[in-house]
């Protein structure tokens, strides 16, 4: 079940065309209502845009990335998961399988509208969905995985503390505070071993080798490090990879060259692609601080 649900108050014209701005509530698999936003430019071609670990489709890159395609007359729809944002259910710490399954229900509830999915973005640990989907579903030609995280067991210990394994096991839980003290989220054991058990070299090698993916990352991002983002070119048949020089996690500064470098990829003919891994794009000024990595295809 889902409903649909129109916000008339955000509309803008580009190029003398309306482009709506369409509150959307899908129920998941789970009966949770996930709630989105569809970027309308009057075609059926869309893409789904994912967030990251505790963020939401209001967020940067999300917002930027959507402003991008509008602008090129293509459809976009991003979306909270369940325990995010504005939709239902309770925040879990590992979640990627329930994630993949979140994304599911919208793309089936998007073509049940006969919109046709023509790529899946997602940033951070959407980055990791998107391409978990790609792997399980195989019905995506085009996935984008912007600052995802090959190696899943990194990056724990600066979240929960040391000896977080140990401490788990003794009390089933660990509960994560910000820095003033305030209680933000719980980890379960249950939670942290679907992290621990998701396995991102598999899934790599199971992307079929006619779905085209793109992996950008950022040489200044300090929450997943850089060399990760060439695991993913060693075991995706068909991967580009793109570093943008300088860009942090969320590309605060680097929004443009970000944005531009996805929709160039999306609009990029397969059939006209060569095999030299370089992304061809008429902006220059975005091109100039990218180092572009050849990989096998």
């Amino acid at each position: 079940m889902s409903e649909t649900r129109r916000d008339q108050s955000s509309h803008e014209r580009i190029d003398n065309s309306e482009i709506q701005h369409q509150r959307l509530v899908i129920e998941n698999s789970h009966g949770e209502k996930l709630v989105g936003v569809l970027h309308d430019t009057g075609s059926i071609e869309t893409v789904v845009i994912c967030h990251g670990f505790r963020s939401s489709k209001n967020r940067i890159p999300m917002l930027t990335i959507a402003s991008f395609f509008e602008r090129a007359m293509i459809s976009s729809f991003r979306f909270d998961f369940a325990g995010n944002g504005e939709s239902e259910g309770s925040f879990q710490y590992g979640n990627y399988r329930r994630e993949v399954e979140d994304l599911r229900s919208v793309l089936q509830h998007l073509r049940g509208e006969n919109r046709e999915i023509s790529a899946v973005i997602g940033h951070s640990k959407g980055g990791n969905v998107v391409l978990l989907y790609a792997a399980k579903y195989k019905d995506v030609q085009t996935v984008v995985n912007i600052s995802g995280r090959f190696f899943l067991e990194r990056g724990i210990e600066g979240r929960l503390g040391k000896d977080y394994f140990k401490r788990i096991k003794e009390n089933g839980f660990i509960d994560v505070s910000n820095r003033k003290g305030k209680f933000e989220y719980r980890v379960t054991e249950e939670s942290l071993m679907d992290r621990l058990t998701t396995n991102a070299h598999e899934a790599c090698l199971s992307i079929h080798e006619n779905c085209r993916v793109l992996t950008v990352h950022g040489s200044n991002d300090r929450i997943v490090h850089v060399t990760e983002a060439s695991e993913f070119a060693k075991y995706i048949k068909n991967h580009k990879l793109c570093l943008i020089e300088g860009a942090d996690h969320e590309f605060t500064s680097h929004q443009h060259q970000l944005a531009s470098i996805v929709l160039s990829f999306f609009k990029l003919d397969p059939k006209k692609d060569d095999e030299s891994g370089d992304i061809s794009t008429s902006n220059q000024d975005s091109m100039r601080s990218i180092v572009t990595i050849t990989s096998r295809i």
